[in-house]
This record gives C-alpha cells, sequence and structure tokens, in this order.
C-alpha cells in the first residue's frame, strides 16, 4: 500500500513518507516499517495511519486512473449508487469490522448519507430551504448574513448556528507565484501588501464575521507573536545573514485601514517601498527596473462568487499602475493550472494541524517547489525555511515543537511570501432540526457523525414540509 502511494499516489506522498526506507512483511497480522534521516518522533503515527488497500483488488485495475467502479474499501460506509456530477450514496456497514472499538461507539449513526452536488451556490441554498436536504455547511459570508430569511427558520424548524472550534485556521491568503520574475522581489510583494484593504472589505462584503489573518497557523498557541524568545532566537541567530532583519526585531504586522475605503496612506507606503527597489511609473504603468516591463497580475479563480471581493484588491493595484485582471475557470482546469502552477496569484488556505510535521515539505520545501501537483504553491525554495522544517520533524518534545514552529512562522511572515486574507475560528452551519446531537461538541469539528436522526424530531419535520407543499 505504501509503495503504490508513493508511486502512484499523489505527490504529496513522496515527501509525505520520504524516511521509510524499508518495509518488510514480519509475520501474518504485522509488518514492520523501517526508518532512514534524523530522528522523525511523529514518522512512527504517520505511518500507523498508512490507508490499506487490497492488493488482489487492485492487481487487475489501474490505481492511478480514475473509475465509476467503486473500490474495494474497509471503513464504516461503503459507495451504495451514484451518479457522476448529480449525487453521490453512502450506505452503512452493518458488519464493520471496527464497530465495537472505542473510538465507533456513538458514531456511524446514519444508515445511509446522500451527498448532492449542484454547480450553483444560489441553488443550492434555495434547494436546502425548500427540504431537499438537510444539512448545509456555508462558507459564504454574504449567505449567511442574508439567504436564510425564509419561514422554516422563523418557525422553529431549521436550526442555523455557529460552531466554535479550537483548530488552527492556518493561512488563508493571496499566493504569489514567486517562480515568476515579477515576484521574485520581496518589496515588491511587500509592498502589494498594502493594496488590499481587509477592514474595508470585511466591513462592507463579509458583514464583519472575519478576523484578520497574520500567521501560518493563526488560532493555535503555535503562531508567532512579539518578538522572538531567546529559545527561538537559538534556532534563528545562525541564519541572520540570510534573513530580513525584522524576523528578530520587529513583530510582524499585516498593514491595516480605518475601513473607510480611503487607503491613499496605504498607497503611499507601498509607492515609497517600490520606489526604493527600482521600480517607477511611467504614463500610468508600474515599470520594472530589470526588464522595462509593466508588473502585470492575473488572479486566477475557480468560482464567480470570489470575483466581488477580487475586484476592490485589484481597483487599488490599478491605483500603484499595475495592470490587473480576473480570469474564472471552471474547476477541473483550476485544479489542473495550480497543479501545473500555472497562475500569477490564486487565493488558497494552506491548512495546518495542531502538531505539524512531516507536510510541511510539502507546503514549503525546496524539493516540493518543482514537484508537479505539490502543495508548494509559492514556490519557496530556501536553505533556511528548509532546515527549520527539519527542526519540527525532530523535534523530542512539544515545546520544541512550539519553538521550532514559531520560528519557521517568522520566516514565512517576513519574506511576504503571501498576503494574508481572513479566517474564522468557528463552523457556520444550518439544518432542518431532525437531528439528535450530543451535549458535548467536539473541539476541532461539527461532528456531525456522531449525530443521529432523532424519530420524533424527524416526524415533526416531515408534517411541516407536507403542510408547507399543500
Amino acid at each position: 500500500s505504501m509503495t503504490t502511494l508513493i508511486e502512484k499516489g499523489a505527490p504529496f506522498y513522496r515527501a509525505y513518507y520520504g524516511n521509510v526506507s524499508k518495509g518488510e512483511v514480519i509475520g501474518e497480522h504485522a509488518v514492520k516499517f523501517s526508518f532512514s534521516g534524523p530522528p522523525n518522533r511523529e514518522l512512527p503515527q504517520i505511518v500507523g495511519q498508512l490507508r490499506v488497500f487490497s492488493k488482489k483488488y487492485w492487481e487487475d485495475k489501474e490505481f492511478d486512473k480514475t473509475t465509476l467502479d467503486p473500490p474495494l474499501s474497509s471503513g464504516p460506509y461503503k459507495i451504495a449508487s451514484l451518479e457522476p456530477g448529480r449525487f453521490l450514496i453512502l450506505e452503512r456497514v452493518e458488519d464493520y469490522w471496527g464497530k465495537d472499538l472505542p473510538l465507533s461507539i456513538g458514531r456511524n449513526n446514519f444508515g445511509q448519507v446522500r451527498y448532492d452536488y449542484v454547480r450553483d451556490a444560489t441553488i443550492a441554498v434555495e434547494a436546502f430551504k425548500s427540504g431537499e436536504y438537510d444539512y448545509r455547511a456555508e462558507n459564504n459570508s454574504k449567505n449567511w448574513a442574508t439567504a436564510y430569511d425564509f419561514p422554516a427558520l422563523d418557525a422553529g424548524m431549521v436550526v442555523k448556528a455557529m460552531l466554535p472550534h479550537e483548530n488552527p485556521t492556518g493561512m488563508p491568503a493571496f499566493v504569489f507565484n514567486i517562480r515568476k520574475d515579477k515576484f521574485k522581489n520581496r518589496m515588491v510583494r511587500r509592498a502589494l501588501s498594502y493594496a488590499f484593504d481587509f477592514e474595508w472589505t470585511n466591513k462592507n462584503l463579509f458583514y464583519g464575521q472575519y478576523k484578520r489573518s497574520r500567521s501560518y497557523f493563526d488560532n493555535s498557541e503555535l503562531a508567532a507573536t512579539g518578538l522572538p524568545s531567546a529559545a527561538e532566537l537559538e534556532l534563528l541567530n545562525p541564519y541572520r545573514d540570510e534573513l530580513p532583519e525584522e524576523v528578530f526585531t520587529e513583530e510582524f504586522k499585516v498593514p491595516s485601514t480605518d475601513g473607510s475605503g480611503n487607503i491613499r496612506q496605504n498607497l503611499r507606503q507601498a509607492i515609497s517601498i517600490l520606489d526604493s527597489a527600482g521600480w517607477q511609473i511611467v504614463n500610468n504603468q508600474l515599470i520594472d527596473p530589470e526588464s522595462g516591463q509593466p508588473l502585470v497580475i492575473e488572479f486566477l479563480l475557480a468560482s464567480p462568487a470570489f470575483e466581488r471581493i477580487i475586484a476592490p484588491f485589484t481597483r487599488n493595484l490599478q491605483r500603484l499602475g499595475i495592470q490587473c485582471s480576473i480570469r474564472t475557470v471552471e474547476p477541473a482546469q483550476y485544479q489542473n493550472r495550480q497543479r501545473a502552477f500555472d497562475y500569477d496569484m490564486i487565493s488558497v488556505v494552506f491548512g495546518q494541524s495542531r502538531s505539524p510535521g512531516n507536510e510541511q515539505r510539502d507546503w514549503w520545501g525546496s524539493e516540493a517547489a518543482d514537484l508537479a501537483g505539490s502543495r508548494n504553491l509559492i514556490g519557496i525554495k530556501s536553505s533556511v525555511v528548509d532546515d527549520l522544517i527539519e527542526k519540527i520533524i525532530a523535534a523530542r518534545t512539544r515545546q520544541d515543537l512550539i519553538v521550532a514552529t514559531k520560528a519557521l512562522d517568522r520566516v514565512l511572515q517576513w519574506q511576504y511570501y503571501v498576503i494574508p486574507s481572513w479566517h474564522l475560528n468557528a463552523n457556520r452551519v444550518i439544518w432542518w432540526d431532525k437531528f439528535g446531537r450530543p451535549k458535548i461538541k467536539p473541539k476541532y469539528g461539527v461532528g456531525l457523525f456522531s449525530w443521529w436522526v432523532d424519530p420524533a424530531k424527524s416526524a415533526r419535520i416531515e408534517e411541516y414540509r407536507a403542510n408547507a407543499k399543500d
């Protein structure tokens, strides 16, 4: 299974299992894995999470080809039926081998789960309101604020709730593709960050729902704040000649505004930074001092809903003499262009766990920068970043992990690889009130599969829906 994932799976697995040197069968129910390289205390747990595939099932099939035949699986649910682009139905496996394990008790309560696919978000919202499906996770702030004022909610048939979580929010951001010459200069990237007016955007487009992101590990103890501690400086000092001085002397802060929409002062600061880097405005165009060419930026999007957010940002950039455009493509094309690093700027979320480790190589590691399909979307090739990633992986204690992660965070922040956007430390969910729920909510998610259908509530909902149709 590991060999198959490394050779035919997503590029991520090559880095994830990079320090697994050998696997041996040592008994009917036992496999021994050997590790290479420096100490990697997380790797035994990572190997313990290995997805196991049936060799017999796959020996006459192509693992790396798409298929509509449901593959053999060993989880609590199996695919019962599907229609591409329309729906997928999962059916509970009643003799699931792990159903009596402690981690399964109280979970997987639904006999059947159906996922419906709808291309248009507006249609999806209306379908929910009409009772076509039962549960919706809403990721659009405008919809959350304005789209759910309907009779069923007023009648108490629907629950609309923001459920707080304690997950690290990672780094949601506008990402520079620094493989492009125009974005290689750190000062240019810094200057452009002054053109994004989060405060105005949050007030006018997001109904004040979001917080500004600033750390790659926001909403966790891993985020770098204030000045570096003595322990962080011990890790960072060997690279002092290779890092911006601000890493050691200043707390990183993202540019801010008063939310009025007047960002003249920020734009002046941007012009000053660009001027110090040698860029000049000629005939209302920002000119690269080396190539003599104007700065042109295309924002690549996968959803038209995001255009209203990008448009004000591009207008501010245009005031700096930058030629901007927005290109929205269908999801498959977007995915292919992202895998091939064929973009100037995109908007993504670099998600993080509470225990970062091997996956950091795929996010920021030099080896992943030119590996098509990797998650190093920025294109970072930095020996300093590589070394700090290895410090995280080799951490022997939780405190060592926190210190190394904060040090990495500072380096990433001050290189201005991205323009941080926004995050929400809660899940926006809305559901028809037919479910029972545990009294204690999970800290790190909604816990939907620990819910169950309450017969009395369900009958009440069905009666309401029937009366509404009449």
